[in-house]
């Protein structure tokens, strides 16, 4: 199955992928040995808010009861 790649490095995921693995919005991309290798993640947004946190290497501080 082929996918092609847009100007703007765009892919568009045949439905039979996508159906296959189940509705996501969000997918980890990573490279294995020369591959592109999508993993479909649920991403709940309390998990975005820390995410963008920890990339602005901000801490989340708990507060006790």
């Amino acid at each position: 199955m082929l996918a092609k790649m847009t100007a703007k490095n765009q892919l568009t995921l045949p439905k039979r992928v996508t159906a296959a693995v189940g509705p996501a919005e969000h997918f980890d991309v990573e490279v294995r040995n020369g591959q592109i290798v999508l993993t479909p993640v649920r991403i709940q947004r309390g998990d975005a808010v820390r995410a963008k946190l920890a990339e602005l290497d901000q801490f989340i501080k708990t507060l006790d009861k």
